[in-house]
């Protein structure tokens, strides 16, 4: 129950922000919009080292000097596996008027709405196999720094939910409509979870490349979408401070309570 309770409160996160839909009448502000993306991204880059990255390293220490290489080789395959599907999967990015991916009939809402399905995904293998290590008894992993990446995540998908549901009303949905988009962006991360679970309790002595695979793949989207965000317009710099917010908030809850 405990692992399940924790896989879903990402889950949680997405739907509250989306829920956000039914109480505001305005469109986000691209300020607003800005500070949130600074936010989701500084979460994810010190959830992607402290969570992710220090352990991996550390469950590799019986390899000596060579002990960053599975950290080393799970973060290039994640940031490879989400260059892939950046370019496998048609989508548009929230304030983008250009399609990525291959050329595709889909509306703008449903690739909007894939875009960022597509960011959800890291970040719910992320859980998984930090809720595996945890099943499998690894000292480096507690039940406590499990719940506390969640909680991390939760708080960064807050932001998101809000950010794909108000401009889908914006597109002209109705606010049942913006609202579902929102929820169905973050039902790849419990699913994510579960798949990513599963896959790392089944060979537990490559968990260091699942954890690492999951920062690599973060951090990817981080760079590639949530900086260029967060940077667009006057005052680009709110975005750069609410990073260093979201950074020093998941770096205080991982040190702190995992």
């Amino acid at each position: 129950m405990e692992t399940f309770l924790g896989t879903m409160i990402p889950f949680l996160g997405t739907t509250l922000g989306a829920a956000c839909v039914f109480f505001m009448k305005k469109s986000l502000g691209d300020l607003v919009q800005r500070s949130l993306a600074g936010f989701a991204a500084g979460v994810m880059v010190a959830a992607s080292i402290w969570s992710l990255l220090i352990p991996a390293i550390e469950q590799s220490e019986g390899m000596g000097k060579l002990s960053f290489l599975p950290a080393f080789i799970g973060f290039w395959v994640g940031v490879l596996f989400l260059l892939l599907l950046d370019h496998l999967i048609p989508h548009l990015h929230v304030g983008s008027n250009q399609a990525e991916g291959p050329k595709s009939r889909l509306g703008r809402t449903t690739m909007m709405v894939l875009a960022v399905t597509l960011h959800n995904i890291p970040e719910g293998m992320a859980v998984g196999v930090m809720y595996a290590g945890f099943l499998a008894g690894n000292a480096q992993i507690t039940a406590a720094s499990a719940l506390v990446l969640s909680l991390g995540i939760a708080i960064q998908n807050f932001p998101e939910g809000a950010i794909i549901s108000m401009p889908l009303r914006a597109e002209g949905e109705s606010k049942g409509r913006a609202f579902f988009g929102g929820v169905l962006s973050g039902v790849v991360e419990p699913i994510g979870a579960v798949l990513t679970l599963l896959a790392a309790q089944l060979v537990i002595p490559a968990l260091p490349y699942f954890l690492s695979f999951a920062a690599g793949a973060m951090l990817y989207v981080v760079v590639e979408e949530l900086i260029p965000e967060m940077s667009q317009g006057k005052h680009s710099n709110i975005g750069t401070i609410f990073f260093a917010a979201g950074f020093s908030v998941m770096m205080t809850l991982d040190v702190a309570l995992g």
